[in-house]
């Protein structure tokens, strides 16, 4: 596989910035193989993701870093430079629903997502052999509705120990502590059917058939203290009629949650996510 450095930016926007980068880049020798640029008109914010051919630049990560520090300065760049050759280290946390899970390590197996899947943290114990046959550490980490803190304690601990990069959300149904949304703010991806507020609870698709909805969707966001809330990645949907039967809505949900699930992920692990308050830039 050829090797790239991404340059991901978000700063003020102003005249130049596309020229001052994109020469930089030329004057160290550098071949740009990809390069996508977003203006937000209504904040005035620059938002930029450059993939540049390691090999044409003849220098580390580190030292490119180095070089590009003055011009990063000059236009007060929030800024990374990444070495694509460090992948990701990914923890997955399930429930009892599986399809998300299995999708998932599909992907990884055939090579679809570029990164290490490190680990699976769940509340029951279902998933186990399943993961385990993929060569995965599999963690069982029961939640005490009476006690919550102890298990989130423990898969804290379990992520700190995995040095996860990523943590995905593969229909894990418990709500993160607070504490947790903050200290992996911007590492961790949920995904969530589209029905929420309407149908909260038990059995939303059947809830949904009764009340004769017409289109069905699913939402991959980011995860933060507000509920189902954080800045959105990915979303689709999938079209029904009054044909179709509570379990043809089923089916069709778990398609649509994996799909946009697999997309944000691998968004996600190239680098295409940018955030911008509670919105996301999506270089796809």
């Amino acid at each position: 596989m050829s090797h790239f450095y991404r340059l991901v930016v978000s700063c003020p926007d102003q005249v130049g910035i596309v020229a001052k980068v994109s020469s930089f880049i030329a004057d160290q020798g550098g071949s740009i193989t990809e390069a996508s640029q977003h203006s937000d008109l209504e904040t005035g914010r620059f938002f930029m993701r450059y993939e540049i051919l390691a090999d044409s630049l003849g220098m580390s990560a580190e030292a490119l870093r180095s070089a590009f520090e003055p011009v990063a300065e000059r236009f007060d760049m929030q800024w990374a430079l990444v070495d694509t050759r460090k992948r990701q280290r990914v923890v997955l946390m399930v429930s009892r629903e599986s399809h998300c899970l299995v999708d998932l390590l599909y992907r990884w197996q055939v090579g679809e997502l570029d990164c290490d899947i490190v680990g699976v943290i769940s509340n029951h114990d279902d998933m186990r052999s399943l993961t385990e046959w993929y060569g995965i550490p599999y963690h069982h980490v029961p939640v005490d509705p009476a006690d919550k803190t102890t298990a989130f304690e423990q898969v804290q601990a379990h992520i700190d120990d995995a040095r996860a990069d990523s943590i995905v959300l593969a229909r894990y149904m418990q709500i993160l502590p607070p504490a947790l949304c903050e200290r992996y703010a911007g590492q961790v991806i949920n995904i969530h059917h589209s029905f929420l507020p309407s149908f909260a609870g038990a059995k939303p698709y059947h809830q949904a058939y009764q009340r004769g909805v017409k289109l069905i969707g699913a939402t991959c966001h980011y995860v933060t203290q507000e509920l189902d809330a954080g800045p959105i990645i990915e979303q689709d949907i999938h079209r029904v009629s009054h044909c179709h039967t509570p379990t043809d809505l089923v089916r069709f949900g778990r398609d649509v949650e994996k799909a946009v699930l697999a997309r944000g992920l691998r968004w996600h692990l190239e680098d295409r996510v940018l955030v911008h308050g509670n919105k996301t830039i999506v270089f796809s």
